[in-house]
Formats: structure tokens, sequence, C-alpha cells
């Protein structure tokens, strides 16, 4: 039962994120070349909502699905990790024309063509993987 309403949630996202426009290269694009705030009122918004819930979760103890607790662990905070994957994520980005969440529903509206650019963020992850110890801090 979990799994179709993880399913439904996943579908409502992506129907969100479609008719959003968030899914549009030429939106992305537009925001690419601070020709238009729609794309940061939506990334805005997501940030605002995220926070909130967040909070919620901390004053009142919200337990998982599955009835676990939820823990926020402290983050790294390695100033060239997070500059060098955040230019690494925004080319990426800007060349695909799509983040993770997009590429998603992209796909399941049909658009085919995005199916290479999933499979090279999966080889991409992977090779991430094999290679993180190894990888400057």
């Amino acid at each position: 039962m979990r799994t179709l309403f993880f399913l439904f949630i996943g579908i409502l996202f992506g129907i969100t994120m479609f008719k959003s426009e968030a899914a549009s290269w030429f939106r992305i694009y537009e925001m690419f070349q601070f020709q238009s705030f729609h794309m940061y009122g939506i990334i805005g918004s997501a940030l605002v909502s995220g926070i909130l819930v967040v909070q919620i979760i901390k004053r009142f103890k919200i337990k998982s699905f599955y009835g676990e607790k939820i823990t926020f662990n402290p983050k790294d905070k390695s100033f060239s990790r997070y500059f060098f994957g955040g230019i690494i994520f925004g080319l990426g980005w800007a060349l695909a024309g799509a983040c993770p969440g997009p590429m998603f529903t992209l796909a399941g509206a049909g658009y085919l063509s995005i199916l290479i650019v999933i499979i090279a963020a999966v080889l991409g992850t992977f090779l991430y993987g094999l290679l993180k110890n190894k990888l400057p801090h």
C-alpha cells in the first residue's frame, strides 16, 4: 500500500513539475540567461517550503511513514566541496536543460531523448560512488 502512495506522490510531483513549466528547457534557458523570474520563483518557493517542513518535523517530532524518528545530521561544511559540486551540477543542468527532478518528468511526458541524460546522470553517480574516497574533501 505504501508503494502505491509513493507512486501517487511521484506522479503528482511530475504533473506539478510539468504544469508549472519547471521541466521546460525554455524556462531553464531563460533562468540561466537572467531573462525571467519564473524558475527563481519556483526554486525560492520550494526552498521556503522545505525550510518550513523541516522545522515542523523537528518541533513536532513527526515520525516517518515507517514510524521511525526522523533525524537531521549536520553537513560537512567544506567550502570547496560544495563550490565545485555546485559548478558541476550547474553546468550539467545548463547543458542538459534539466536537473534530476525534471529529467524523470520529461521522460514520463514522452520526451525520450532525455533518456540519454538520465543514463549519463546514473553513470556519473556511479562513478562518483567509486571515486568518492579518492576525491579532495
